[in-house]
C-alpha cells in the first residue's frame, strides 16, 4: 500500500514552519516554532481536498471539545485554532516529542508504569465522559509523553456526545481496540466500548502487541475484526503481571459490555487495587471535584479552624483551587489600635480586656473544636453502622452438561458498585453484571455461589449460598 506525501505546511502569522511530525487519514502534522511565546507547537492541518461542511464541523467540534478539557492535566493542551490564508482548518497544540506507539512495540512497558499510565489517561477518559463526550478513538499512538514524562490523551477528531454516539455513524476507528459492538455497527460508541479501548491499549503496552495480533502472520483488518468478535481474551503470558491485572483486563475487554466494568472510575479503581497489592505507590485519580463538593469541603473545614488558609488539590493534577477559611474568626467586636488598645483606655484596662477577649476567643475555640469532633463522631458511628449496601436474593441456576449459569435481579447498585461472585471451594471473582457461568469439578455432584455487593471498598452482606446439581463425572 502506497502511503501519501504530507501536504503542504501552509503559511501561519507568527510561526515558522520546521518539519513533518506525521500524517494520517484527514490531517497532517507539523512541528511549527512559535514567535511570541517562543515555543515549540505541533500543528493538526486538515487536507485541502477532504474539507467540507461536514469534516469543517467535526474539525471545529474537536477544537471546541479540546479546549474545554485541555486543562486537564492528561490531556492535551490546545492554544488556538482558526483558518489558514489557503482555507484549511487548523488547531495549535502542545507539542509532545514522545509517543508510546514505537517503544510499547520494540520493548513492553513495566508493570509499574503501564499501571500508572492506565490511571492518568482513565482519568482523562472519566473527566470526558462527566462533560458527556466520548472520545471513540483511545489507542496507544493516541497517548503522548509530555517532556515531563506525563502521558496526555489525544486525538478528539472524532468524539462525539454521549447522545450523538447513540445515532451516528463512527467516521473511522481504530480495529485493533475497538469493542465488538463497535465492529458489528451495533454502535459508534459507549461507555462501556471506551473501557474496552482502554483496556485493549493497557494489554497492547504490556503485551508489545495489540490483543488479537498473532505474532508471525499477516493479521488483516478482516482477521482482526473476527477474533475481536469472538472476543476470547488470552492471558498476556508475563511472569510479572498479577492475575488481579490480567482479571481487570478481560472484565474490561468482555464481548458483552454488561459483563465489563460499569464506568471508567471503576477500571481506574480496579487498577488502583493492583498498585495496591504489589506495595506500589498508588496514582491518584485526576478528576475535578465539582464546585458544590469543593465548597461544602470547605464549610467542614471552617466548622473546626480557627484562622488559615486551607488548600483544596483539585484532583492531583497541574492546578489547585485555594480558598480561604479564615475570615470567619479574625475580625473583633471593637475596632483595635495598632497597639492593640482601644482608644481612650488606660494601660491597666486595656490589659485587663486583652486578657478578657483571649479567654473568650479561647472558650469559643474550644467550643467549636469539640462541635465539630461531635459531629465527625456522628458521622462515624451513622457510616460504620449503615446498611446501605444492598444484597442479592433469588439467584436462579440452570445447569447445561458441567457448566451451571447463574443469574440474579439488580437489587440497586449504584455506579462503581460490583458483585464479589465466590463459588464454594473455589475462588472469588468481581464483575458488573447480573449472571455468571461456573464449571463444575471433576466428581462434584453440585456447584455453589454466593453473590455479595461492594461499595466504595466495604462489602455488605452475602446472598444466601444458591446450589445446583450437575451430572457427577469422574475425574481421570
Amino acid at each position: 500500500m502506497t502511503r501519501r506525501l504530507p501536504s503542504t505546511p501552509p503559511t501561519l502569522p507568527g510561526f515558522s514552519y520546521v518539519h513533518v511530525l506525521g500524517s494520517g487519514g484527514f490531517a497532517d502534522v507539523f512541528l511549527y516554532e512559535q514567535s511570541m511565546p517562543r515555543r515549540q507547537v505541533a500543528v493538526k492541518v486538515l487536507l485541502s481536498e477532504v474539507v467540507n461542511d461536514q469534516v469543517r464541523q467535526m474539525f471545529q467540534a474537536e477544537a471546541n471539545l479540546m479546549a474545554q478539557l485541555s486543562s486537564h492535566p492528561s490531556i492535551l493542551t490546545v492554544y488556538q485554532a482558526s483558518v489558514s490564508s489557503d482555507g484549511r482548518p487548523y488547531l495549535v497544540m502542545e507539542y509532545c516529542s514522545a509517543t508510546l506507539t514505537t517503544r510499547y512495540r520494540a520493548d513492553p512497558l513495566p508493570v509499574p508504569e503501564v499501571l500508572s499510565i492506565g490511571v492518568k489517561i482513565a482519568s482523562a477518559v472519566e473527566t470526558a465522559h462527566r462533560a458527556g463526550v466520548l472520545h471513540r478513538d483511545i489507542k496507544p499512538s493516541n497517548i503522548l509523553m509530555t517532556a515531563y514524562g506525563h502521558p496526555v490523551l489525544s486525538d478528539f477528531g472524532i468524539a462525539a456526545t454521549l447522545g450523538e454516539a447513540e445515532t451516528t455513524e463512527a467516521v473511522g476507528l481504530s480495529i485493533p481496540w475497538s469493542a465488538p459492538e463497535v465492529l458489528q455497527d451495533d454502535v459508534s460508541g459507549t461507555v462501556a466500548s471506551e473501557v474496552w479501548s482502554l483496556g485493549a491499549t493497557l494489554y497492547s503496552l504490556l503485551a508489545g502487541r495489540s490483543p488479537f495480533e498473532v505474532p508471525g502472520t499477516e493479521n488483516t483488518a478482516a482477521e482482526l475484526m473476527a477474533r475481536i468478535t469472538k472476543a476470547r481474551y488470552e492471558p498476556i503470558g508475563r511472569a510479572d503481571v498479577p492475575e488481579r491485572l490480567e482479571l481487570t483486563l478481560s472484565r474490561a475487554m468482555s464481548r458483552r459490555p454488561e459483563n465489563r466494568q460499569r464506568s471508567v472510575l471503576e477500571f481506574i479503581r480496579e487498577l488502583q487495587a493492583v498498585e495496591a497489592e504489589l506495595d506500589l505507590p498508588q496514582t491518584a485519580i485526576e478528576v475535578a471535584m465539582d464546585d458544590w463538593a469543593i465548597a461544602t469541603a470547605v464549610d467542614m473545614e471552617e466548622r473546626t479552624r480557627i484562622s488559615g488558609a486551607n488548600v483544596i488539590a483539585a484532583g492531583a493534577g497541574r492546578r489547585t483551587r485555594k480558598q480561604s477559611v479564615s475570615r470567619t474568626m479574625t475580625a473583633t467586636p471593637t475596632s483595635i489600635g495598632r497597639s492593640g488598645s482601644t482608644s481612650g483606655d488606660t494601660p491597666g484596662k486595656a490589659a485587663a480586656e486583652r486578657r478578657s477577649r483571649r479567654l473568650v476567643w479561647a472558650m469559643l475555640a474550644i467550643s467549636v473544636v469539640v462541635l465539630g469532633l461531635a459531629v465527625t463522631a456522628t458521622i462515624a458511628i451513622v457510616r460504620s453502622t449503615s446498611s446501605d449496601i444492598p444484597t442479592v436474593s433469588n439467584i436462579a441456576g440452570q445447569a447445561s452438561d458441567r457448566t451451571v449459569d447463574f443469574s440474579w435481579e439488580d437489587p440497586g447498585l449504584r455506579t462503581g458498585d460490583s458483585y464479589l461472585v465466590t463459588v464454594t471451594g473455589g475462588e472469588s471473582s468481581a464483575q458488573s453484571g447480573t449472571s455468571f457461568s461456573a464449571d463444575a469439578a471433576a466428581g462434584a455432584d453440585q456447584v455453589c455461589i454466593t453473590v455479595t455487593v461492594s461499595r466504595e471498598g466495604r462489602t455488605g452482606s452475602p446472598s444466601s449460598e444458591k446450589c445446583v446439581a450437575v451430572e457427577a463425572v469422574d475425574s481421570p
